[in-house]
This record gives C-alpha cells, sequence and structure tokens, in this order.
C-alpha cells in the first residue's frame, strides 16, 4: 500500500524501523491494541508518497480515510508528527486547523517510536530532542513529556 501511495523505498524501511519499535512497545501493556499499533505505525508515513513537508500527517490520514480505513488508524497517521500539534500550532503551519495531539496509547506508541528512528536507526530520545533544536521550547519539553509517558506506561 506505501509503494501504491507512491512513498520511496527509504521511506518505506524508515516505516518497517517505526513498526518494529511500536510493536516492542506495545507488548509490554495491556492497554494498547497491538493490531492497531502495528497497522498505524506501519503507515504513519504514507502521506510522504504526497508531500515531505510538516503538512504529510494530514495528507495520509485523509487519504486513509478516502481508502476507507478506520478513524483510529487516520488519527495515528494525522498525529505522529514530534510530540503531535495543536489546531492553532497546525494553522500557523498552514495546516488545515486540528488538534493533532497523540491522546490514545496506540498514538502515543507511534508517535515516540517515530522520535527514537532517525532514518532506519535507533536513536535515543535525549539525540533525538538535541537535533531538534530548531523546533519551539515547547514542542521540544512535549517531546520529552510524550517519551516520559510512553516508557511509564509500557514498564
Amino acid at each position: 500500500m506505501l509503494r501504491k501511495a507512491g512513498v520511496r523505498p527509504k521511506v518505506i524501511a524508515h516505516c518497517k524501523a517505526v513498526c518494529a519499535c511500536a510493536d516492542e512497545y506495545a507488548k509490554h501493556t495491556d492497554l494498547a491494541d497491538t493490531t492497531l499499533v502495528t497497522i498505524g505505525a506501519m503507515l504513519h508515513d504514507i502521506g510522504r508518497g504526497n508531500t515531505h513537508s510538516i503538512g504529510h500527517a494530514q495528507r495520509g490520514a485523509d487519504y486513509l480515510r478516502e481508502k476507507g480505513f478506520p478513524e483510529e488508524v487516520a488519527r495515528i497517521v494525522e498525529c505522529h508528527t514530534g510530540a503531535g500539534l495543536t489546531a492553532d500550532e497546525c494553522t500557523l503551519l498552514g495546516l488545515l486547523p486540528r488538534d493533532c495531539i497523540p491522546c490514545t496509547i496506540e498514538q502515543k506508541i507511534v508517535t515516540h517510536c517515530d522520535n527514537l528512528i532517525a532514518g532506519s536507526t535507533r536513536v535515543s530520545i535525549d539525540e533525538e530532542i538535541a537535533a531538534a533544536v530548531h523546533l519551539p521550547r515547547k514542542i521540544r519539553k512535549r517531546m520529552y513529556r510524550l517519551a516520559n509517558d510512553v516508557e511509564l506506561l509500557t514498564q
């Protein structure tokens, strides 16, 4: 499906690495729907077949909705960037004003694992936040809090 959507092989490799990471986290908690985590993680960057901008998450979610995927999967895709975006932040970035903050455990796991995978390589959350110096401090703090939430929920 990723190939059909125009996603490049390098991005597909990233999706596979995020999926493997997310599956590991999901199996350490009884709170997560592991099937939903797997599907959401594998498809989280499907919007990159259309754009590599920050808008890839909303585009990917809309693409999945058009294809009849459950809203739970579309929301994982829509909320996976960084530590999510508020509706106001989306507006400031030229996106549709949607609340894209990960709320469910499945959304949080996929988002956190996306932060832990650079290309296809696992990195620490500290390395990822250090590399994100271009982001506002409040977003980096949100990434750190998200990481702590997921780590606590999956211990």
